[in-house]
C-alpha cells in the first residue's frame, strides 16, 4: 500500500493556488495507454480534484483532448461539477472543426487558441495530462 504525499501549506493555500493554476487535456483521457484506462484515469483525477475542491482556474481542451467535453464522454458529469465550482472549461474550436464535432459540445466555451495561449500566460502553473 502506498503512502501519502505530504504536502506543505494549509489547505486554504493550497485552493488558492488551484485558482492560478490551469490544466492541459490534450488526448483522449489521460496518459498514453489504451482508451479505457486513459479515461477512467482522468474520471479519477477530476474527482480527485472535485473533492479536495483543488480546483484549478482553467481546463484547456485541444487535440484529441476536446472528445471529452462532447456528448457521450464518460467525463461529461464531472466537468458539469467542476465548471459549476468556477472552473473555466476553454474548448478549441479549430479542433472541434477538425473532428467534426462544433454541435457535440456539451460542456465549456468554445474558443479560439488565443484564448488558451492566454489562459496559459495568465496562470502561475500550467500542467499537461
Amino acid at each position: 500500500m502506498g503512502r501519502s504525499i505530504e504536502m506543505a501549506g494549509s489547505v486554504a493555500e493550497l485552493r488558492a493556488k488551484g485558482a492560478a493554476t490551469v490544466i492541459l487535456v490534450t488526448s483522449d483521457g489521460m496518459g498514453v495507454a489504451e482508451k479505457p484506462l486513459r479515461h477512467e484515469l482522468l474520471s479519477i483525477y477530476l474527482k480527485m480534484l472535485r473533492e479536495n475542491e483543488f480546483v484549478p482556474g482553467a481546463i484547456c481542451f485541444y487535440g484529441d483532448g476536446i472528445k471529452m467535453v462532447i456528448e457521450g464522454s464518460p467525463v461529461l458529469e464531472l466537468l458539469r461539477e467542476l465548471e459549476a465550482k468556477g472552473v473555466r472549461l476553454i474548448i478549441c474550436i479549430t479542433c472541434l472543426k477538425y473532428f467534426g464535432l462544433e454541435d457535440k459540445v456539451a460542456v465549456g466555451i468554445v474558443g479560439g487558441m488565443h484564448d488558451i495561449i492566454l489562459a496559459q500566460w495568465m496562470a502561475d502553473k500550467v500542467i499537461t495530462l
